[in-house]
């Protein structure tokens, strides 16, 4: 995985004549208009691409460069994989089942059913929903979409990095990314390589790449908390595993509580609402978890926004 499979997504997205993948906005912001104390933050706004995350570049990518049979496409997912999926397998006319566990939420289940999906909830976690699937497309031979470890998936998401470079003028000093299976930080990470300080962003109650660099290797780890249904891949992906050793120096944990009160402050100081694991950038910031040098420009991935709308008040 590197630059120039990126750059062959660019190209599909840019041929295809359904214009599908939106350029999302930067927003660029002063430092002190998030209470940072550096140059610049950027906020890539993701949660505006089609189907309401970064994913829909990636499955996007895998379904554009390979056949789709007649049995459709296939994918597990927390949430916003399948939602992606779901909104690429109709803007092709081709039929989507996706198998997600009973810790993604109502609304990201009801969005699939939307979308024309078939809906199978099953097992308590990512993982448990995968094995079903996997079980699944032997039965019906369907393309399977993964969530965040096929290359086509991972070159997806490091146009959304290569977008941030074109509409800044420059690679941004530092990029923080959300990582759960770790698709966003590969595609990132593949794209910026060494030219910008790549940081890994995780919930402290899912800690996939952040257990794997205490282990050696990835592992299976234990995955709950506010951000499951984004963030709950059990283990850490082979791609993002291989990238994040090469290109990526910082995976830092944060709490639950850090990362719904930037969740609460993207809603009620921008009217930017998100969902958790798209706040976990900000969290890091204002929590301290990462402390950027004052003439830093920081670049923030906003990655996705699909929500209870309700969830946006404090109890």
């Amino acid at each position: 995985m590197n630059r120039s499979e990126v750059l062959a997504a660019a190209e599909r997205f840019a041929t295809d004549g359904r214009g599908f993948v939106r350029r999302t906005p930067l927003w660029k912001l002063p430092g002190a208009a998030l209470g940072v104390a550096c140059a610049e933050v950027w906020l890539k706004l993701e949660h505006l691409q089609v189907a309401g995350s970064f994913k829909a570049r990636g499955m996007y990518n895998r379904l554009l460069a390979n056949p789709v049979p007649e049995s459709g496409v296939i994918v597990a997912s927390g949430g916003n994989a399948g939602i992606a999926t779901a909104a690429a397998a109709r803007a092709l006319g081709v039929p989507c089942e996706v198998f997600v566990p009973t810790v993604s939420s109502p609304a990201k289940q009801a969005k699939l059913r939307e979308l024309g999906a078939q809906v199978v909830v099953t097992g308590a976690v990512y993982a448990e929903a995968f094995q079903a699937c996997l079980a699944r497309q032997r039965e019906t031979g369907a393309l399977l979409t993964h969530a965040y470890d096929q290359p086509e998936v991972v070159a997806g998401a490091g146009t959304l990095a290569m977008e941030i470079e074109e509409q800044g003028g420059e690679a941004p000093d530092s990029v923080l990314v959300s990582v759960g299976g770790g698709g966003l930080i590969a595609g990132i990470a593949a794209w910026f390589e060494d030219r910008s300080r790549v940081v890994a962003l995780e919930p402290e109650l899912a800690p996939t790449l952040y257990r794997a660099r205490e282990a050696g290797a990835p592992v299976d780890v234990g995955v709950s908390g506010i951000a499951a249904d984004s963030l709950g891949a059990k283990r850490i992906g082979a791609i993002a595993w291989d990238l994040a050793q090469r290109h990526v120096r910082d995976a830092l944990l944060l709490p639950d509580a850090a990362i719904r009160e930037a969740q609460l402050a993207l809603w009620t100081e921008f009217k930017l609402a998100v969902e958790p694991a798209a706040a976990l950038g900000l969290a890091a910031l204002q929590s301290g978890a990462y402390v950027p040098q004052a003439d830093e420009i920081v670049a923030l991935v906003v990655c996705g926004a699909n929500l209870d709308p309700a969830s946006l008040t404090r109890s």
